[in-house]
């Protein structure tokens, strides 16, 4: 897998809309997974305090140094997270990225994963793509990225703090 916009487009990735442009009625609203993607030369400018919502009383920005630390050099793909159908089965891409979005413009979050995406001065210039997957494979599919991510960078990409792992059985 190469964590390029190339190398997501052979993966089966769609989107890559920047977040400022994004038209939400576009994405599908199946369940998959999502990426944020930094544009070519983007450089980032770190705010000392993030844009997004408050959860829980809990202030998303991380410190300074705390967030330099997170930054991962010359990776394109800055957070891959997931999209599942939720206990009611009314979830999907499109809800889940207009949440994260939401959150990015100071609305409370009912989740606050990818949260260090709002701590960049020109967060809105970054795109999204989006693939879609049935539920029962979207555990594997994004602990499979996380590790390929890993094995290539020797972390985690920007945003995402927890690795994810497959449930026993899944």
């Amino acid at each position: 897998m190469q964590f390029t916009r190339k190398g997501l487009k052979a993966e089966g990735f769609a989107g890559f809309r920047p977040i400022r442009d994004l038209e939400t009625m576009r994405i599908p609203q199946g369940t998959g997974l999502f990426a944020v993607i930094a544009p070519d030369g983007f450089q980032p400018r770190l705010l000392t305090k993030s844009n997004a919502g408050v959860f829980k009383k809990k202030d998303p920005s991380l410190p300074a140094a705390a967030l330099a630390a997170e930054w991962v050099d010359a990776a394109v793909v800055l957070y891959v997270g997931r999209a599942g159908p939720g206990s009611k089965s009314n979830r999907g891409l499109r809800r889940q990225i207009q949440e994260f979005v939401d959150f990015g413009q100071g609305k409370p979050p009912g989740h606050w994963d990818g949260r260090l995406i709002w701590q960049l001065a020109d967060a809105g210039s970054l795109a999204i793509a989006w693939k879609e997957l049935p539920a029962d494979q979207l555990n594997r599919a994004e602990a499979g990225y996380h590790a390929a991510f890993v094995e290539e960078f020797g972390r985690l990409p920007f945003a995402n703090l927890v690795q994810a792992r497959t449930k026993a059985g899944a």
